[in-house]
């Protein structure tokens, strides 16, 4: 008998590793960024402590959520995908596939920042993008669950009767293309065609590419359709793409329904409320947006009167102070816990039954290793639980805060997570500056230890009762003047070596480039192969904050790239285009999705556009054009060289055959 004593010391290094391994993963690219905002950009980290713990929980829940998903569901994938072929018909076999890719959406980690990123887009300014987010969430992620499970769907097909990628490639990137452009003329597609490309980077995630690899290898060795080792190319491609088309004909469906882009005051009022008010519940909703969210002149317009907001605003204070004396009586993070355990539970358990049912009533076959396989459920819910609390706490904030303080460097931005207040104010030392328009301004001086700071007043910050003023200290532009070209070079810089630098330290993209390597014969290096991905995401990701900062449409941006690719996969060979459209699916990992999201929405918010979205879009397309376009030029060289060897060889026998031969005596 095994005392825990011993256990422990036989599991201890094993654990230790795997958590070393994440670390490593996790470590790049949050060093860069404290390193960035503290030492370049001077900012302190706002809420440290409490980022530190967000961030050790992402690291121990997707050790755990990791090792949870190759105890249980992997394991479980791969013997489905080698019975189902055996037992079943080619539409159960296309039922489980559909299934088995909505059910992986679903357990994505971080398809739960969309449902988060809705909070920060504003009504009037982008109402079908802000209807997708928020009262339609769910509606979303089930579009991007339908787009999942159908690619799932081809990629099984591609994989029982051998079909090319190119013909998926030219209609699914043509299609999503043309919408794209479609809606680059209508205000509100054009706000949803981020979101829609964006959605295809989420869903190529920890839980959705493994499972559904397992799948099809066990479903290619079974029709021997191709090695193993080829065989699980492509369908991360589908996988990226059948999202976008599907978010896309969501937004078509919905968008006559929803009011046109808009000013606050037309938008809030009595004449567009037949549309306005679908974006929200009831009317009620919508006056509590307007009361939090608008401002004066909306809040006018949506009430009729001021007398009326008043009225409503104190109603509303009274139950926000009974609502806070409630939660003050609970613990905060027992809430937080119990939310995202009930979430993770939602995510793997129907998942998982679905997968163990499968086995047992459709293959009529026995579950082997039963107490691994249930203890890798079990470990995958309990990572995912603490992963998701990390990402709240955590990485979430440390992207949105990074977001929000890069624009300082070509800038003045208010560091809204560095507020202050000042207690015991007195209104009466408030001064008024006159501007050269003739417009006056109100300010105050404040003091903090080191210097005298000039700060604007402003009436919503100050509370008469306490004699309290909160405001925000504002900071930049650090490098050169307003808008000035040094700055915002500043910025793009580091976006570029923050992509190139974290997908580097990506362990998927060493597993792709050793792959790519072996099936190539050593004519793709894995070095040089993990160096066109590195550098094309960098280049991407530079390209999506500069989208962000130039309030540039993403379909300028992303329809004439996805066209060249269109022409040079027409060139590639199958080999290449399987390789290089799949390589952007490495790119977006559980670290990378929710940080670039949250980092590009920040930046939005400080720049003033309407929504923060293209940046994961701009960090695939790049790479794929980086891999296939050095993927041209190795398969030039190889032919090249095989002429060449080819040439010898004849020259060879023919100086062979030239040679007399010599008679014997």
């Amino acid at each position: 008998m095994i005392t825990l004593k011993e256990s422990i010391g036989l599991i201890g290094p094993y654990v230790k590793q795997r958590i070393i391994d994440q670390i490593k993963a996790v470590a790049v690219i949050i060093v860069y960024l404290i390193a960035f905002q503290t030492i370049v950009l001077g900012i302190p980290i706002a809420g440290a402590t409490g980022i530190a713990l967000g961030l050790s929980l992402v690291v121990v829940g997707l050790t755990f959520f990791m090792e949870g998903l190759v105890l249980g569901l992997m394991p479980l994938g791969e013997i489905i995908g080698l019975k189902l072929p055996q037992k079943s018909k080619l539409p159960v076999i296309l039922t489980f596939a559909f299934i088995l890719g909505m059910g992986a959406t679903f357990a994505e980690p971080a398809i739960s920042v969309l449902k988060s990123a809705g909070a920060s887009v504003k009504a009037w300014k982008a109402p079908l993008l802000f209807l997708l987010l928020n009262k339609h969430s769910d509606i979303l992620v089930y579009s991007v669950g339908i787009g999942v499970g159908t690619a799932v769907v081809f990629g099984m097909l591609r994989f029982i009767y051998n079909w090319s990628l190119k013909p998926f490639i030219y209609v699914l990137v043509g299609g999503v293309c043309a919408m794209s452009a479609y809606g680059y003329f209508d205000p509100n597609l054009l706000q949803l065609t981020g979101l829609a490309w964006d959605c295809g980077a989420v869903t190529t995630g920890p839980v959705t590419v493994p499972l559904v690899l397992a799948l099809g290898i066990g479903i290619s060795r079974v029709v021997g359709s191709g090695d193993s080792a080829s065989g699980g190319f492509g369908v991360v491609t589908l996988a990226s793409l059948f999202p976008i088309l599907t978010v896309l004909l969501l937004g078509f469906f919905f968008n006559s329904s929803v009011p046109q882009p808009t000013e606050e005051a037309n938008f809030f009022s009595q004449k567009t409320r037949e549309k306005t008010i679908n974006l929200f519940n009831n009317e009620k909703e919508l006056l509590k947006y307007a009361a939090s969210s608008a401002s004066l002149a909306g809040k006018i317009s949506a009430f009729g009167s001021e007398e009326k907001l008043t009225q409503f605003e104190n109603q509303e204070k009274t139950k926000t102070d009974l609502t806070n004396k409630n939660a003050k009586e609970g613990s905060g993070f027992t809430k937080l816990l119990s939310t995202h355990t009930i979430a993770a539970l939602q995510a793997i358990i129907p998942l998982s039954l679905f997968l163990v049912l499968t086995l047992w009533f459709v293959l009529r076959d026995k579950l082997p290793v039963k107490d691994e396989v249930f203890f890798g459920i079990f470990l995958a819910t309990l990572g995912m639980a603490i992963f998701s609390i990390g990402i709240e706490l955590g990485l979430s904030k440390m992207g949105g805060q990074v977001g929000s303080v890069l624009p300082s460097a070509y800038k003045k931005v208010e560091l809204t997570q560095s507020e202050k207040t000042i207690k015991n104010f007195d209104e009466t030392k408030v001064q008024t500056a006159f501007l050269p328009t003739g417009k006056t301004e109100s300010f105050f001086y404040t003091y903090d230890h080191k210097e005298f700071e000039t700060v604007p007043f402003k009436n919503k910050n100050l509370n008469r009762e306490n004699s309290t003023y909160t405001y925000s200290p504002t900071k930049g532009p650090l490098f050169g003047v307003e808008g000035g070209l040094t700055g915002i070079l500043v910025v793009l810089l580091f976006a570029f070596f923050m992509g190139y630098g974290a997908t580097l330290a990506e362990p998927a993209l060493n597993a792709l480039g050793a792959t790519v390597e072996t099936i190539t014969v050593g004519n793709f290096k894995k070095s040089l192969l993990m160096q066109c991905v590195a550098l094309g995401v960098g280049v991407g990701i530079l390209l999506g904050v500069a989208k962000i900062i130039w309030d540039i449409p993403l379909a300028i941006m992303l329809v004439p790239p996805y066209m060249l690719l269109l022409i040079i996969t027409a060139l590639s060979t199958e080999e290449f285009v399987n390789i290089g459209w799949d390589s952007a699916g490495v790119t977006t990992g559980p670290i990378t999705v929710p940080l670039v999201l949250a980092m590009g929405l920040g930046i939005g918010a400080q720049a003033g556009v309407v929504e923060g979205f293209g940046i994961l879009a701009m960090a695939s397309v790049c790479p794929i054009l980086s891999v296939l376009s050095v993927g041209l030029y190795v398969s030039k060289k190889r032919k090249e060289n095989s002429q060449e060897a080819s040439t010898k060889n004849i020259d060879s026998n023919h100086d062979n055959f030239q040679k007399p031969v010599k008679k014997s005596a």
